[in-house]
């Protein structure tokens, strides 16, 4: 099944197989369930590099685009300015092919869309592969800050903070992958396809860290499974109403057409905060001023059952959630 590693076996393989971390002192966050970003002290102790590796291998275009989202979305959640980055790109093994025009427009969109956020591409690699049917490209991304916001910081009586709208990338790809076959208009399709151009969460989360205890970019599985690594990271109980979670009407004709969950596809482009009571109106209204949607969609509560649990509609949910999409595309593939 394809998809994210499981939370138990990154804990069996992952988390404690870690070199020399455990006995660095430089080392503030390290690999942990539901944190996708690590926090290191600047050997001089001025500030904290924040370090995102990410990869994306399913979309076969605009690939360099999204890769500079993906990555950089992972740093700036964690408080930081993105500032570095570096891609490795694997292509299918057509050199003078193809694939030579698919390295240029791939480095073409990894150059405009690293410089629109302030970031320099500082190395990488690129390679050509027998096995590849479709590029393969992986980001590191790194930033300073002098305030890391973990994934687990929510503090109980914190409020739940949505900027933009639950499956942003999720309703592109439906749209591009299985919108006409869906026998969705058109003019919708084109609507969501045209939200990869928000992938991004760098501007909402320069607002956002400023109030937040905590920052998460949902991707896969979406804002639910967003929302229970926030819960399960930071060891609480989210209680979140469905209906206060923005959707679009885009995503909604989508997901009812395909018959999937708009809170479990692909989630990239909304950012999820925990916000002290005290300052959301003000977050609300930092977001407002930028011309950024925003919406309370819940509370943090005190969890004593474990790891931490999503509590949605009343509904408990503490195992981890698979995307919507991945049987659409299993569908497909056994369809031919």
């Amino acid at each position: 099944m394809p998809g994210k590693v499981s939370p138990d076996d990154l804990l069996a393989h992952v988390f404690e197989r870690t070199g020399a971390a455990e006995t660095d002192e430089t080392v503030l966050q390290g690999p942990a369930d539901g944190e996708d970003a690590a926090a290191i002290d600047w050997p001089d102790g001025e500030g904290t590099l924040v370090v995102s590796s990410d990869p994306i291998s399913l979309a076969a275009s605009q690939v360099g685009t999204l890769g500079v989202a993906v990555a950089t979305n992972d740093v700036a959640v964690s408080g930081a300015d993105p500032r570095w980055l570096t891609a490795v790109v694997l292509l299918p093994s057509d050199e003078g092919g193809p694939s030579d025009r698919l390295l240029e427009e791939i480095s073409h969109d990894l150059h405009e869309a690293a410089r629109e956020i302030g970031a320099s591409i500082v190395g990488g690699h690129s390679e050509y592969v027998d096995q590849l049917e479709r590029p393969i490209l992986s980001l590191t991304a790194m930033g300073a800050t002098d305030r890391f916001v973990p994934t687990g910081g929510a503090e109980p009586g914190d409020a739940v903070v949505l900027t933009k709208a639950a499956g942003l990338e999720g309703s592109a790809i439906l749209a591009a992958d299985f919108g006409e076959e869906l026998g969705v208009d058109s003019e919708t399709r084109e609507r969501a396809e045209g939200f990869l151009a928000e992938i991004s969460v760098v501007p909402e989360a320069r607002i956002v860290r400023e109030h937040a205890t905590a920052m998460h970019d949902p991707t896969e599985g979406g804002v639910a499974a967003g929302l229970l690594e926030v819960a399960r990271a930071s060891g609480v109980r989210l209680e979140v109403d469905r209906d206060a979670v923005p959707i679009r009407e885009e995503t909604a004709t989508l997901c009812a057409a395909a018959g999937v969950d708009p809170l479990r596809i692909f989630g990239s482009g909304a950012l999820l905060a925990t916000v002290p009571e005290s300052v959301v109106d003000d977050c609300l209204g930092a977001l407002a001023d930028a011309g950024l949607e925003a919406a309370v969609i819940g509370t943090v509560r005190d969890y004593d059952g474990g790891d931490g649990e999503l509590r949605l509609d009343g509904a408990s949910i503490t195992e981890p959630i698979e995307d919507d999409l991945y049987p659409l595309w299993e569908r497909a593939d056994a369809d031919g």
